[in-house]
């Protein structure tokens, strides 16, 4: 089993529609190829963690990279792992933008984490809610 982590730039016309599209497209498709995971959206990048069978994570990679609602995609991390870090999630998320107060964003997406067993993808994502506090 593959688990591919990213992070990408919202385009500049991205709206909350767009985003809940984004999501209820992305359940869809990865109840129907078997993927699992996380995307966090900050109003200006996303953070995403995809985990399933190798063909499959990167199919929806390419997908990912082909939409023009964000732009310059970069892997962060892609590996094997024994067991899926994020359980039965078909695409679990927060729109973090929403967010007022930068504290609660952070222990927004520790408790998010909290059940992944990794201690290297947990972290990741705290760091992209450290980043967001310190770039607001």
């Amino acid at each position: 089993m593959h688990q591919l982590i990213y992070i990408s730039s919202a385009a500049l016309n991205v709206t909350s529609t767009d985003i809940d599209s984004i999501l209820a497209i992305s359940r869809l498709n990865n109840a129907r190829d078997d993927l699992t995971g996380l995307l966090i959206y900050d109003g200006r990048r996303f953070l995403q963690a995809l985990e399933g069978p190798g063909t499959a994570v990167d199919k929806a990679y390419e997908r990912i990279k082909l939409d023009t609602r964000h732009r310059a995609s970069v892997k962060l991390s892609l590996r094997e792992v024994w067991s899926r870090q994020f359980g039965s999630w078909e695409m679990a998320s927060q729109k973090v933008d929403l967010i007022a107060d930068d504290d609660s964003l952070g222990v927004l997406v520790a408790k998010m984490v909290a059940q992944v067993p990794d201690p290297n993808t947990r972290a990741l994502f705290s760091e992209f809610a450290k980043i967001k506090r310190k770039a607001a």
